[in-house]
């Protein structure tokens, strides 16, 4: 049975609050089974499928156990890709914010350096990929000896994508006396080994959903010769004329093929692929999260893990060739008890692969005749229309917790030998302020940068502008929004 409310888990007033702000008012499932033993701290072996709030469930409770003092890394979580560890962080620094909460994200592609100064600061919890992590831990980068709580999440993942070595190498690294979670929507034999061999005593956790995918979306297929395609895709996109869509295909080419196709017919629509730069990919998420365009064309690399609201359709423009990517890709919509509709295109010779899908979520995927002429042209107007419609933005699930936040900018940093504490000691005396007012600080080797809570940015702003840290007079500015 579901808990009525968070208030019922006896959260800490900083991160009742940021809940509150976040809208978060009633635990799904997996959160009312979690968070109380991750509070209790039990080890935990989590089965629950995309979609079912299990980012929450574990970042709530590891965030109101943090000790705010402590400098060095109390927490561990491992994620299977980039997009995830950095949707997990932005999660983690959202539920803790009024805790004053850092989180920092470590991953490939994106410098060693900067990753290196951002765990020099005192850092909450650490997100990260494994092999970067692991890098970081070989080289002396990352603090191991206060982590307290680790989590494995989308395990299955980590073992599709190969990294359960490397996993088991960081475990093996870190303190014994730590309370482990994993968190995966299907239990292989190696995952299910991995808790037998690291964890101790967990209690297994199992969400059930009716067979691998929910209820709430509609499946169908159309069986497809190769070259007709894209002119399928484009009857379907007509009659479906979806607000929100994400169009899997299986390699990098075939995802610019048809981004640059649909781009010349005037589609609202971008792209994602693992041979972008991390920065273009986590933007390009960003602008889809907020509804700037309606079509996202993407390989496997958008289909795990990563949350985004009121996805009506799901179109399987390749056919997945792991059975596991089908349930993956497919639950990008149907999310929050919403309805979506999944659409796979199969060709003739890809029957195999459909065969071990259906055997694998437990149904035959009704096969659909593709839409008619006359169906297509009667649907026409109304496609035209929504075309020329500019897509609504979408509020941000942070934007009110954000409002009354300002970031401030000082032009001083570690060279200068400043530390939080005298960001804090000097910003708390100001009259109108608390200590309860200052949020993250961020001290870098010649800039700082220091949020301030609860719409009392300005009184700041204003004061420090004529008064010194440590007998220094540092210009002040409002940091730029990225």
């Amino acid at each position: 049975m579901c808990k009525r409310s968070f208030k019922d888990f006896n959260l800490s007033e900083e991160i009742a609050n940021a809940l509150d702000s976040l809208k978060y008012e009633n635990p799904t499932e997996v959160q009312s089974k979690v968070i109380p033993l991750v509070l209790e701290k039990i080890d935990l072996v989590v089965k629950s499928q995309t979609g079912s709030g299990k980012t929450a469930s574990f970042g709530i409770p590891i965030c109101d156990m943090i000790d705010w003092k402590e400098n060095k890394p109390q927490a561990l979580i491992l994620t299977p890709t980039r997009e995830l560890a950095v949707q997990v962080k932005e999660d983690i620094t959202n539920i803790g914010r009024f805790k004053r909460i850092k989180a920092s994200a470590v991953y490939g592609k994106q410098p060693f350096a900067i990753q290196k100064t951002e765990l020099k600061q005192k850092t909450h919890v650490v997100v990260g990929t494994p092999g970067r992590v692991l890098d970081h831990i070989e080289r002396g980068t990352l603090a191991l000896e206060r982590i307290s709580y680790l989590v494995i999440d989308e395990a299955d993942e980590m073992l599709n994508m190969g990294f359960i070595e490397q996993v088991e190498a960081i475990i093996t690294k870190l303190p014994t006396n730590r309370v482990t979670m994993l968190f995966s929507a299907t239990l292989p034999e190696q995952v299910k080994n991995l808790s037998l061999k690291y964890m101790k005593a967990p209690i297994d956790i199992e969400i059930k959903a009716t067979g691998l995918t929910t209820v709430k979306i509609d499946h169908s297929l159309f069986k497809v010769e190769e070259d007709n395609k894209f002119s399928i895709l484009k009857d379907v996109t007509i009659v479906e004329n979806p607000d929100s869509c994400i169009i899997f295909c299986r390699t990098k080419d075939r995802v610019d093929d048809v981004c640059d196709q649909l781009t010349d017919l005037g589609y609202s629509c971008d792209k994602i692929h693992g041979g972008m730069v991390q920065e273009d990919r986590l933007d390009v998420m960003n602008d889809f999260r907020r509804g700037e365009f309606r079509y996202l064309i993407a390989t496997d690399v958008a289909a795990r893990g990563i949350d985004i609201e009121n996805i009506t359709h799901v179109i399987n423009y390749d056919l997945p060739l792991e059975k596991e990517s089908y349930v993956h890709r497919t639950g990008r919509t149907g999310r929050a008890g919403q309805k979506g509709k999944a659409i796979t295109f199969v060709t003739p010779f890809e029957d195999r692969f459909l065969s071990e899908i259906e055997e694998y979520i437990g149904f035959e995927i009704p096969s659909i005749t593709p839409p008619s002429i006359e169906e297509v042209s009667k649907k026409k107007t109304a496609f035209e229309a929504k075309m020329s419609v500019e897509p609504t933005i979408k509020k941000a699930k942070n934007e009110q917790l954000n409002k009354q936040i300002m970031k401030l900018y000082f032009n001083g940093g570690k060279k200068k030998k400043l530390r939080a504490v005298d960001f804090v000691g000097t910003i708390a005396k100001l009259e109108g302020v608390t200590v309860e007012d200052i949020g993250i600080i961020t001290i870098l080797d010649t800039v700082s940068y220091v949020e301030i809570l609860n719409d009392k940015g300005p009184i700041v702003l204003k004061k420090m502008k004529n008064t010194t840290i440590k007998g220094k007079l540092l210009k002040v500015y409002e940091a730029k929004k990225k």
